[in-house]
């Protein structure tokens, strides 16, 4: 299946919907992409890493960050490894997640760090070298970054995650947590569902009547344009959102998807403040 243009699907024209090509590669110390007004500041490393150039064989082949799927947990391992490698981290926060509204809040160096992961979908700290990541097959991975106060969140958000808002909600914990101020705050929506492939057959009774506005044909949502309005709703501005604009469940040569192959590994995206 083709991709559609997710710019005239979304009415959302203003904010840059990136290609693979129009995103930055990094080729070291290992394979990533990485977004263009991110990257922009120096104090934040992140990544965008796909399923590509880990060690986990089929079907979880290869860069599989998920130890919940089937896959070996020595590959696992390893796999994590070079994506905490690659973002310099002392260490690699992740948590169980539920496609809740929980918000794990990250507050000193250590902090969580010897624990069973906890069970949420948003990590948020202003932890300098701590690195955080959520897994992804068709969800959205998203980052928020204040670089007025120094803070960072990554967010696992699925169609779950959009009709609780867990986005706006993660906005307004920046707010109380750090007194980020919504206005300066970044952010970045990963690869996951596209509008052409976002098919939720009986609609009626899982979404709210105000996501209507956001269906593209026949039982398709544009899961991305309903981000975007839920964090622009919570005070983030509209030149301060980028958008991969990569539909997994099209791309699965780069990306996992669940929805496309069933039984699959998770991709990875992750973000660190520098110390």
């Amino acid at each position: 299946m083709q991709e559609s243009d997710p710019i005239s699907s979304s009415n959302f024209s203003h904010i840059p919907y990136y290609t693979p090509s129009e995103l930055i590669r990094q080729e070291h110390p290992f394979p990533h992409l990485c977004y263009p007004g991110l990257s922009a500041h120096a104090d934040l490393v992140h990544g965008i890493f796909t399923r590509c150039g880990g060690v986990s064989r089929k079907p979880y082949d290869s860069l599989n960050v998920s130890s919940s799927v089937g896959d070996s947990a020595e590959f696992v391992k390893e796999n994590l490894e070079r994506v905490r490698n690659t973002l310099g981290a002392d260490s690699l926060l992740q948590v169980n997640q539920v496609h809740g509204d929980r918000i794990v809040v990250m507050e000193k160096e250590g902090d969580m760090g010897l624990h069973t992961p906890p069970s949420a979908d948003v990590i948020m700290t202003r932890v300098q070298g701590q690195g955080l990541m959520v897994k992804l097959a068709d969800c959205q991975g998203v980052i928020l970054y204040d670089p007025d106060k120094r803070a960072v969140a990554v967010v696992h958000c699925g169609w779950r995650g959009n009709v609780g808002n867990i986005l706006g909600k993660a906005v307004q914990s920046m707010v109380e947590v750090f007194s980020s101020s919504p206005a300066a705050v970044l952010a970045a929506i990963g690869p996951s569902l596209g509008p052409c492939c976002g098919e939720f057959i009986g609609h009626e009774t899982i979404f709210p009547e105000s996501f209507r506005r956001f269906q593209v044909r026949e039982n398709h949502f544009d899961l991305w344009a309903v981000s975007c309005r839920q964090l622009m709703d919570a005070g983030i501005r509209a030149d301060h959102v980028e958008i991969s604009g990569i539909c997994t469940r099209c791309r699965t040569d780069r990306f996992f998807s669940y929805r496309k192959e069933g039984k699959t590994g998770r991709f990875a995206v992750a973000v660190m403040l520098k110390k």
